[in-house]
């Protein structure tokens, strides 16, 4: 599967548009965590911690997108993006989403 940020894929071309996939998933956060980032709010620095989360959260969402594609028989995914959204206080999603399509080589 291709994925890709762009709206075409190099040496190839879109035969056929199959719509629009997305996965997401919702985290919240851990008050062990939190207790770590109050004391990096005080020294600096990055809170590794929620990094590895959302790092982690991406990935669950991108893959779940892939997911979808596949079910879609897609070759590729085109123009991927990334959002997020709070749900309440401590609860974030993030939603990975693009166009599925069928590509050929450009000769074809």
């Amino acid at each position: 599967m291709i994925i890709v940020t762009t709206d075409y894929i190099p040496g190839k071309k879109i035969v056929k548009q199959l719509g629009l996939v997305r996965g997401n998933s919702v985290r919240v956060r851990h008050i062990g965590r939190d207790i770590v980032a109050g004391f990096k709010s005080i020294v600096g620095g990055e809170v590794a911690e929620y990094t590895k989360m959302l790092a982690e959260t991406r990935e669950q969402a991108l893959d779940r997108m892939i997911e979808e594609a596949i079910k879609l028989d897609a070759d590729a995914v085109v123009n991927v993006r990334f959002s997020t959204s709070f749900i309440m206080k401590a609860a974030a999603e993030l939603l990975a989403y693009g166009t599925a399509v069928k590509i050929g080589n450009k000769e074809d």
